[in-house]
């Protein structure tokens, strides 16, 4: 009887040990899933850097290395390219601050009570009050700003980054593009948006390379001439027109050399590009008193006139204030292409 309760008990013993077994065997891989999931999770917010070096301007427009927050999630912007590559990205939501424009792709980010983005100012003129108390963890400027860089750096880093004249509109607009992607992780959506404009701009060189142009800017009541190394510069660099502003060698990247319309009928141009200062920095659009006084007496005896080819740029704000943006590059061969094809 002894022997059959030792058997029995024995029997019960190994049953229970079998169970636990069991049990083990099936909680072990969800323990060491665990573990595995935390590690990795570990492991990849090991990879997520808290900054990134890039290349960028100091306010002597010296090129530096600037080390920024990677992935900022307050941004204050003070430079229309900046912003129209930002918005691009997709990262709008970041906007903190940023200051007015009449640019209609650019239109959700004016400072406004109801959209909680604060006035810092003008594109020429920063509130620092306001850029402090937006607490930014990066500032964008342009060039208008890089006298203020360093009261602007003491708040947060400052990305300043600029055209090229000598690298091209489209090679500074897919650096400066980049540049702003590296900070938040998507330089390929950078690329990408990139890619369309170079069919685009050879589809224009193709016909109209080497055609004489004279690109100018209505300001006030002047026409001034522009040369390759500024403003519009596109048309001379990159479209392949042959810029007879160009030809005299002087310095024209902030308004432009006056030019009488003598001067015009002289190059007699078989193209002629006008951009609007006036309208560009005003809340008009169109103004028939530039196209009175180019299309004067003594205009309207060219061939450029009789030709149809006088081109106004449609719009003269994008080609003022956000050239070097991604949007601005779309609407500025736009306003090219609608005229010549």
């Amino acid at each position: 009887m002894k022997k059959r309760f030792s058997i029995a008990l024995a029997g019960m013993m190994m049953a229970v040990l079998a169970g636990c077994s069991s049990a083990a065997e099936e909680t072990l891989p969800a323990a060491e899933e665990t573990k595995m999931e935390a590690g990795t999770q570990t492991a990849a917010e090991e990879m997520v850097p808290e900054t990134v070096i890039i290349r960028s301007y100091n306010g002597e427009k010296e090129q530096i290395e600037l080390e920024v927050p990677y992935d900022p999630q307050r941004i204050a912007i003070l430079d229309m390219a900046s912003l129209d590559i930002i918005d691009a990205l997709g990262l709008g939501d970041r906007v903190v601050g940023s200051a007015p424009t009449t640019i209609d792709y650019l239109s959700d980010y004016v400072p406004d009570a109801s959209n909680g983005i604060a006035n810092l100012g003008t594109i020429k003129n920063a509130d620092l009050v306001e850029v402090a108390a937006c607490e930014p963890d990066v500032i964008f400027i342009g060039g208008r700003l890089s006298a203020v860089y360093e009261d602007l750096s003491a708040i947060a880093p400052v990305v300043y980054l600029s055209v090229e004249p000598e690298k091209g509109v489209v090679k500074s607009t897919a650096e400066n593009a980049r540049t702003i992607a590296s900070i938040f992780g998507e330089e390929e959506k950078a690329d990408a948006l990139m890619k369309e404009f170079d069919s685009r701009i050879q589809a224009i060189r193709e016909q109209y390379e080497g055609k004489n142009a004279i690109v100018g800017m209505y300001s006030g009541s002047n026409y001034n001439v522009l040369g390759n190394d500024g403003r519009c510069s596109l048309i001379g660099n990159e479209l392949g027109f042959h810029n007879l502003g160009a030809d005299a060698g002087e310095i024209t990247s902030t308004h432009g050399n006056e030019a009488s319309w003598e001067t015009i009928v002289n190059l007699n141009p078989e193209y002629m590009f006008v951009l609007d200062r006036n309208s560009a920095i005003s809340s008009t659009e169109g103004n028939p008193a530039v196209q009175e006084a180019i299309e004067n007496e003594l205009i309207k005896e060219l061939d450029v006139y009789k030709n149809g080819n006088i081109i106004y740029l449609a719009h003269p704000n994008v080609w003022y204030t956000a050239e070097g943006g991604i949007q601005a590059l779309d609407v500025m061969l736009q306003d090219i292409e609608e005229r010549l094809f």
